[in-house]
């Protein structure tokens, strides 16, 4: 089964939050449940009625918004941002609307109120409506501004689907769902790894150290699982965050030599979205120290890359700099 990876979705979820999404695996979980329990296409054949409710169109909120980031490693999100008062938006809905359906489940559309949700159309930069942005991977990845034609939209979407496909499970899923079954048959969910669950109740739960437990359970039985040590990384970084007092900054800024100081400063100006001061505080610190400290800072600094995809420019030159701190 395709799980969503916890690193990914932090870029999209800092950028609403103001900060990195503590509650990244609870997101996981919910997320994985909804694809479970989403319910069958609509009757008709793939493209459906305009009638109804669509399992592929989504009203989204600022609460809810971290789902849709977390689907988006399945599927493409088309994310609508609109607002009652534009005429452009009251054109294009219905397009979206309409091709959503028609998509079958290969691409999902998710719609904001800008006006009910400012904080998701500050996060894009919005500067006009409607807007559309595609994400996938939980990164956005492509855009545009004002109404299309339902052939201009299709030939957008078929444009992203074509570019994504080797590269998103879930489309190539829904097609040959879409193809395979008769119409108004349910699609059937793949079943959830009851110990993934087991370990995601536990965080959302609050129990770090359950939700630790499982997840090195996990590595034990297979060494290789990425998801697992990625998920096992953001357990343990949570845990450690959110035991961070408020003024740790400011302690560390006055003791520069203290180094439970500066590694507490580093968590918490990671979790407060400041990634490239937080990896810049710890290779100033390996600079200044030596042996036994300088490989518990190296070690501490390189458990906060792991929080990140391996891609990120930030932690490529975080490494290039501890690379040249070390030697």
């Amino acid at each position: 089964m395709t799980r969503p990876d916890p690193r990914k979705t932090a870029a999209m979820s800092a950028a609403l939050s103001g900060a990195v999404d503590l509650g990244a695996l609870k997101a996981r979980a919910d997320a994985a449940r909804q694809r479970a329990t989403a319910p069958p296409p609509p009757p008709g054949g793939a493209g459906g009625s305009d009638a109804g409710p669509s399992p592929w169109v989504l009203d989204v909120t600022e609460a809810t918004f971290q789902s849709v980031v977390e689907r988006s490693l399945d599927v493409p999100v088309v994310v609508e941002l609109t607002a009652t008062w534009s005429p452009e938006a009251g054109q294009l809905s219905p397009v979206l609307e309409r091709a959503a359906k028609a998509g079958g489940g290969t691409w999902l559309l998710a719609r904001v109120d800008l006006d009910a949700n400012p904080r998701i159309g500050q996060a894009f930069g919005v500067q006009s409506v409607p807007t559309v942005v595609a994400i996938a991977g939980g990164q956005p990845i492509d855009a545009f501004a004002g109404p299309l034609s339902e052939a201009e939209f299709g030939q957008w979407i078929d444009r992203l689907l074509d570019a994504l496909r080797d590269r998103l499970p879930g489309i190539k899923a829904a097609e040959a769902n879409r193809t395979a079954s008769p119409a108004g048959d349910e699609p059937v969910a793949e079943p959830e790894d009851s110990r993934f669950t087991a370990a995601e109740e536990a965080f959302e739960q609050g129990d770090f150290a359950a939700a630790e437990a499982a997840y090195e359970a996990i590595l034990a039985a297979e060494p290789a699982n990425v998801e697992a040590k990625a998920a096992l990384a953001q357990v343990r970084f949570t845990a450690r965050a959110e035991a961070v007092p408020s003024d740790a900054i400011a302690k560390a800024d006055g003791n520069p030599d203290d180094l439970d100081a500066q590694l507490a400063a580093a968590d918490l100006e990671l979790a407060t979205n400041d990634v490239e001061k937080a990896f810049k505080r710890l290779i100033d610190t390996v600079r200044r120290v030596y042996g036994d400290d300088r490989d518990r800072v190296r070690e501490h600094l390189v458990n906060l890359f792991e929080l990140f995809p391996p891609d990120d420019e930030r932690v490529a030159k975080a490494r290039r700099n501890l690379a040249s701190a070390l030697y």
